[in-house]
């Protein structure tokens, strides 16, 4: 449900057709095919870019099944807008529940994981990663909610696929300032 006027959910974004490119980053990452594409991309070079693409695939899809998993118990209703120019631009209308955003969950967490592995790299992917989640609000496809708990999810699912050992370390920490 949206809140007030006032909230995080206002969604007063413009209900004109967004330019092309909004549209063909969303509709390339539907089902994580753009971070297939960039990870083919990054793998082409060895070390810890190719590290980081393998790492970025592993941790988008931990993050796509994830918030498919927590749609299923959420159900929250997208915005209603299927008829304005906006959500017309993308090739088939989203059914599922909004929240959370998958595309915004999958965008973070190939990002956090490849930034993690390889900061330059991260640094190029990044944008893509900020154009994905924009496009999911632009198109009237999600709330702005719903990308941000995409993003949140995504963002501890690639740290958690870059660096077990640190989030298992503060996870510990957590855990003994939660029991004493």
């Amino acid at each position: 449900m949206p809140m007030s006027s006032g909230g995080l959910d206002a969604n007063t974004l413009p209900v004109t057709r967004p330019m092309w490119p909004v549209t063909a980053v969303s509709t390339l990452a539907r089902g994580g095919l753009l971070w297939v594409l960039v990870a083919a991309a990054l793998a082409r070079r060895r070390g810890r870019w190719r590290r980081a693409a393998g790492r970025g695939l592993a941790a988008g899809g931990l993050a796509m099944a994830l918030g498919h998993a927590v749609k299923a118990v959420v159900r929250r209703p997208r915005p209603p807008d299927e008829e304005l120019p906006a959500r017309r631009a993308l090739p088939e209308q989203p059914t599922s529940s909004a929240f959370p955003s998958t595309h915004a969950s999958t965008a973070a967490a190939f990002t956090v994981a490849v930034a993690l592995t390889a900061p330059a790299a991260g640094a190029a992917v990044a944008p893509l990663a900020a154009v994905a989640c924009y496009s999911r609000v632009r198109t009237r496809a999600h709330w702005p909610t719903d990308v941000y708990g995409g993003v949140a999810i995504g963002a501890v699912v690639g740290a958690a696929v870059a660096r077990p050992k640190v989030v298992r370390r503060g996870m510990r920490k957590v855990r003994k300032a939660m029991a004493g």
